[in-house]
């Protein structure tokens, strides 16, 4: 499970209880592009293993995220400095045993929400995007120019039309929400600072940021291929432009495209499939398979697109769009031809994403996506349905096993 530090409402002996061994934590403290130092490293590792010798032991599995620099980003000069940051970081975190680290390419915003907590039927409270609440925001709000080119014209009426309406602390927590800023945190940007960020993407379309993040990839990966790492990206979220700004990891042309620009299988995938499932055009079980050798990490979420499309929720973790069921079928093949060719273990960390706030964490004050319960739920239900693949894939005769080729990229 991911654990946000000290300061997490969720302990560690909270994701110990779940069943959990593995855990997915960043050094949040440290300010993004500093060399993460082999001391704050282990002393993040100390405290998630304190209790192992009286406990189930717990052991960082997974750094998410190792973030990248907004001048990396931009592709200023200045990224030089940051991208060798970068690779101390990678080497540091190797020295310490660390081998996965996720990263994204998102510009200005990690993740973006209208609502954390959309009641759903069960009484449970899930995050939701609406595609209208956020043009009211763009428009109406951060007033952002030329933003009424990005909606459709009934679509920016409305949204006129409802913040019209709007009282003063409605039109706040809107603002909070769409301005939150990393998951974990509970700050989120200033809005009269948040239009000068976007200025300084003005010059670059999505052909500029992706050359920069091709760039980045190929000075980086080879460095984590040599400390046998493997560096993972996450798609973006949600997977298509918003705020003027480009995003260029949201379909499987762009991964095909990100993974040809550096060939090697240190250069990775974090398959999330609440991100990618967004899109309808994604077909997640292919994707899966299609890029089946470089995936090194995986968040296992649902989304649900409504009845506009551009809208969605959270679903439970076996519901949504995502065939679940298809998509963990893919991944226990990948796992079982990995330990079949001698890849290691063939075992690919998981952790289950975005629980809603549900039960007793009703009550608590948790970070949006991130309480316990939860994600707990939603562990059970995945491991359930794990479980009765590999039994139903040990049943079958003859056995039915995946292609031991590594998926083609093109």
């Amino acid at each position: 499970m991911r654990w946000f530090g000290p300061h997490d409402p969720v302990s560690l002996f909270d994701i110990r209880q779940a069943g959990c061994a593995g855990v997915v934590t960043a050094l949040h403290q440290l300010p993004v592009g500093v060399v993460w130092p082999v001391s704050e490293i282990r002393a993040r590792q100390q405290l998630i293993e304190a209790d192992n010798a009286t406990h189930a032991p717990l052991h960082w599995a997974v750094v998410e995220s190792l973030p990248v620099h907004e001048d990396i980003k931009k592709g200023r000069p200045s990224r030089e400095l940051y991208i060798d940051h970068y690779k101390a970081s990678l080497r540091n975190l190797a020295a310490c045993g660390i081998r996965t680290v996720c990263y994204n390419f998102m510009p200005v915003l990690d993740w973006s929400r209208t609502n954390l907590r959309y009641e759903m039927p069960d009484g449970s409270r899930a995050l939701r995007f609406v595609w209208q609440d956020f043009a009211l925001f763009d428009l109406c709000i951060l007033k952002r120019p030329g933003a009424a080119a990005d909606y459709e014209p009934a679509v920016a009426e409305a949204a006129r039309q409802q913040f019209a309406a709007m009282s003063a602390d409605e039109v706040a927590a809107l603002t909070n929400t769409v301005l939150l800023g990393l998951p974990g945190s509970e700050e989120a940007f200033e809005l009269a600072s948040f239009q000068r960020l976007l200025d300084e993407y003005a010059a670059i379309d999505a052909a500029a940021l992706r050359e920069n993040l091709h760039y980045f990839i190929q000075q980086v990966a080879p460095v984590a291929q040599e400390l046998g790492m493997g560096l993972c990206i996450h798609p973006d979220d949600p997977p298509y432009p918003l705020l003027g700004l480009p995003r260029v990891v949201s379909t499987a042309a762009d991964l095909a495209q990100l993974f040809g620009a550096c060939d090697v299988p240190a250069n990775g995938l974090t398959f999330c499939t609440g991100s990618l499932g967004v899109r309808a055009d994604n077909d997640l079980p292919a994707i899966a398979r299609r890029f089946a050798a470089r995936i090194h990490f995986i968040h296992l979420r649902a989304t649900k697109r409504e009845e506009n499309p551009r809208n969605f929720h959270e679903a439970d973790h076996l519901t949504g769009d995502v065939d679940m069921y298809a998509v963990v079928r893919e991944l226990v093949l990948e796992e079982q031809r990995r330990a079949a060719s001698g890849e290691g273990a063939g075992a690919i960390p998981m952790r289950p994403d975005h629980g809603h706030q549900m039960l007793d964490d009703l009550k608590k004050k948790t970070y949006p996506g991130y309480s316990a319960i939860g994600r707990l739920r939603g562990l059970a239900e995945l491991r359930g349905l794990e479980y009765g693949i590999r039994r139903g894939l040990a049943a079958e005769s003859p056995p039915r096993a995946r292609h031991a080729e590594a998926p083609q990229l093109a």
